[in-house]
């Protein structure tokens, strides 16, 4: 069975990645697509795991070569999704779960039809506010950007096919991994299983006639 990609979007200060860190430890079959960007690398992060930090010129020349499924610039700062890593994943098997921000996730509406799109919605803006400033990842005037752009954001819900509000962690956890187990319970996800089985069926059946 291929996998299947996961996109999850939400304003900054939404809560998803504190979601998508708690799904990783506890959901099988999943992992976690890097994105580029060029950004500063923030305290606690480090290249390859939260993000590849790449200088512009360099985000540029992989623009130039195709690497990039879809790309945007949020904030001031370019964010991409890389093809290659995300069609060998998938290739294995495995579901790719990708953290992405509402611009990129228009983008792979087009690009990756089929994707599972899940928006984070936050329960209301001083929750968010209160959220961003407690993080204190951002300079004022970064934190002042994100607030003003989230009132934006947060309309791009009807852009997905799921929402969750995150007002509560656990339920919200629970909410993500009862969406991606059901996804993986759909038809067409099942194909190859399906059809091992019914050939057994038809083993079974012609056994079972000529007795």
């Amino acid at each position: 069975m291929k996998g299947g990609l996961i996109i999850i979007s939400s304003p900054s200060g939404g809560g998803k990645g504190t979601l998508i860190r708690e799904v990783l430890r506890t959901t099988p079959g999943i992992t976690f697509s890097v994105s580029y960007t060029t950004r500063a690398m923030r305290e606690g992060e480090q290249n390859g795991r939260e993000y590849i930090f790449v200088s512009r010129a360099e985000f540029v020349e992989l623009i130039n070569k195709g690497e990039f499924l879809e790309y945007a610039e949020v904030h001031g700062n370019l964010y991409g999704t890389s093809r290659t890593q995300i069609q060998q994943v998938m290739d294995s098997g495995t579901d790719v779960l990708l953290e992405i921000d509402v611009q990129g996730a228009r983008i792979l509406n087009s690009a990756a039809p089929d994707a599972i799109s899940i928006f984070i919605l936050p329960p209301s803006f001083p929750v968010l506010q209160t959220r961003l400033t407690l993080r204190a990842t951002e300079s004022s005037g970064d934190l002042q950007l994100r607030l003003k752009n989230s009132f934006e954001e947060v309309r791009a819900y009807d852009l997905f096919k799921y929402v969750i509000v995150n007002d509560d962690l656990n339920h919200a956890v629970e909410d993500l991994r009862t969406i991606i187990k059901a996804e993986r319970l759909l038809r067409d996800r099942q194909i190859d299983e399906i059809q091992s089985i019914l050939d057994g069926f038809d083993a079974s059946y012609r056994r079972f006639a000529a007795s």
